[in-house]
């Protein structure tokens, strides 16, 4: 199966219908048509061969696999105008990922790639990583959830070494695992482009982090980095830790559902007095009781940086929320912090109150969620942006 120089012989009615009636737009979205590899013959002749106003084109969820995908890739070898190509939740293959990754070597107007769910293995991730090292337009690559490895996410890593254009690459639900982490850690040591990184669910692991921090203290792209649900303990956070104290460039890190205890939380704070651009931090569904949340209400006394903490889901009790109010007596640049189901009583919510009343710049502080603790009644306290005053809940 081939793109064609002549109109295509197969037939899809509803399709060319939805195709003539948007052939003058720049964006055209077929998500969940069910389309399937013939189909793509009647794409590719109508939008990428003879269209020069498509820009975005989205054929999430639907039938197409690899032949479909060598149609769309043959199409593509050809097109000077897409610079935008959807295709999460299809069929594609090692063999169609192939494909595209010769494209990609050629291709000097395609600027987004959207892979996810779909199940191109680690040789498609090599081809994919090859094409990188020549490609100079693609700035967003996404492949969650597409069963790659650690050999694939090596290829990607030697990718990002010398790849000069790609900012943001997301792996997220894919078993990279700890060898694969410390590829990308390398990788982010050379990189200067890339300034997004999602990690989610891949296995990493306290060594795995360990690979990664090591790069932070060097990497001066990197803005966000999420590490979520990746059986994270305090010894990598430990390590995250001392790289956030020399980092200056990451804003936002996501490190929720982890197994992080009093021991990381500390690392943390120890970082964050030290910090001067994180501005907002996950941590909810970890294992931090009071002595963490002690310690990062030490930083907030000193930190003035971060604007969110997300800490629900955790251990912490009214000791932990007392250091919390304290912080907030003296912290000016806070503007939201989630502390619900945690085991938070009355004597720490007033403790909370009490830090609030008392900031001085209390209207920037704008949410409070102290909801599902061990109080006498749920409390969601809100600081209105029109008044100093507190509602409860």
């Amino acid at each position: 199966m081939t793109a064609f120089s002549e109109p295509p012989t197969h037939k899809n009615e509803k399709l060319e219908q939805m195709i003539n009636e948007q052939k003058e737009k720049s964006s055209v979205d077929f998500t969940g048509e069910d389309l399937t590899d013939d189909d793509m013959t009647i794409v590719a002749y109508y939008l990428l061969q003879n269209n020069t106003t498509l820009t975005q084109l989205s054929l999430d969820n639907n039938q197409i696999g690899d032949e479909g995908a060598q149609v769309l890739g043959e199409a593509l070898q050809k097109n000077t105008t897409l610079n935008q190509l959807s295709l999460p939740t299809n069929q594609i293959g090692e063999k169609g990922a192939q494909v595209l990754g010769e494209v990609l070597q050629k291709n000097t107007t395609l600027t987004q790639l959207l892979l996810f769910n779909n199940q191109i293995g680690d040789k498609g991730a090599q081809a994919l990583g090859e094409a990188l090292q020549k490609n100079t337009t693609l700035t967003i690559l996404s492949l969650g959830n597409c069963q790659i490895g650690e050999k694939g996410a090596q290829a990607l890593g030697e990718a990002l070494q010398k790849n000069t254009k790609l900012a943001e690459l997301s792996l997220d639900n894919n078993p990279i695992g700890e060898k694969g982490s410390q590829a990308l850690g390398e990788a982010l040591k050379m990189n200067t482009t890339l300034t997004q990184l999602h990690l989610h669910c891949c296995q990493i692991g306290d060594k795995g982090v360990q690979a990664l921090s090591e790069a932070l203290q060097r990497n001066a792209t990197l803005t966000q980095l999420w590490l979520t649900e990746n059986q994270i303990g305090d010894e990598g956070v430990q390590a995250l830790g001392e790289a956030l104290q020399k980092n200056t460039t990451l804003t936002e890190l996501h490190l929720q559902y982890n197994a992080i205890g009093d021991k990381g939380a500390q690392a943390l704070g120890e970082a964050l007095q030290k910090n001067a651009k994180l501005a907002v931090l996950w941590l909810y569904r970890n294992q931090i009781g009071d002595e963490g949340a002690q310690a990062l209400g030490n930083a907030l006394e000193k930190n003035t940086t971060l604007t969110q903490l997300h800490i629900h889901y955790n251990q912490i009790g009214d000791k932990g929320a007392e250091a919390l109010g304290t912080a907030l007596q003296m912290n000016t640049i806070l503007a939201e912090l989630s502390l619900s189901n945690n085991q938070i009583g009355d004597k720490g919510a007033q403790a909370l109150v009490e830090g609030l009343e008392k900031n001085t710049n209390a209207l920037l502080l704008r949410f409070v969620d102290l909801g599902f603790n061990g109080m006498t009644s749920t409390t969601l306290l809100i600081v209105d942006d029109d008044s100093s005053s507190f509602f409860f809940a």
